[in-house]
């Protein structure tokens, strides 16, 4: 394994870290449960990350650039501002179906023991979830699907949505989907 290079070692720490999440049980990680899983030493995974909390913050950065990235990718592409709102909430369940071990940490629940920044900065990304969600309802509600000053309340109901889902995805230990029946249920959050 040595012959890793620094960047490619980095990226499979986070990958074992959030493998490791996928354990329904979700007993708290170690450094040194990771190192074990790794096949490496403690202060092996020291040299590509500072803490713990930094690593968690690197599982944080990627699912920030993969989730805001296909936000983007799905607003350039839709104009109709209520299949934009309904193709933004399946994409988020259907990142959270694909990630379990992630899912864990967009809940929280992985970040339970860890330092505090790191669940204001899923608390952020939560945030800026229901902003895109506004801003798609704004466009639906411009092009007279509902009232204008209905957009900002379906947009914080439709982020519940999608949290509650991830929620009980991982507090099920992976057992109920998130995309499950989930393509109705948005359709009657959006009429």
């Amino acid at each position: 394994m040595a012959s890793t290079k620094p960047g490619e070692r980095k990226l499979q720490i986070l990958q074992t870290l959030a493998a490791m999440l996928e354990n329904p049980k979700g007993e708290k990680i170690t450094t040194a449960a990771l190192a074990a899983r790794l096949e490496v030493s403690e202060a092996a995974l020291y040299r590509h990350f500072a803490s713990k909390a930094q690593m968690f913050e690197g599982l944080i950065e990627f699912i920030e650039s993969s989730v805001f990235g296909l936000i983007n990718q799905i607003s350039e592409q839709q104009t109709d501002g209520l299949l934009q709102a309904q193709a933004i909430a399946q994409m988020l369940l259907n990142f959270a179906e694909k990630n379990p071990g992630m899912t864990r940490v967009l809940t929280g629940d992985a970040l339970v023991n860890e330092d505090e920044r790191l669940q204001l900065r899923m608390n952020q990304l939560a945030e800026r979830l229901e902003m895109a969600f506004r801003q798609s309802l704004r466009l639906a509600a411009s092009q007279g699907n509902f009232p204008e000053n209905e957009a900002a309340a379906r947009a914080s109901l439709l982020c519940s949505f999608i949290l509650g889902r991830w929620l009980r995805f991982a507090k099920t230990g992976f057992k109920y989907l998130p995309g499950d029946q989930a393509q109705l249920q948005i359709a009657i959050l959006l009429r």
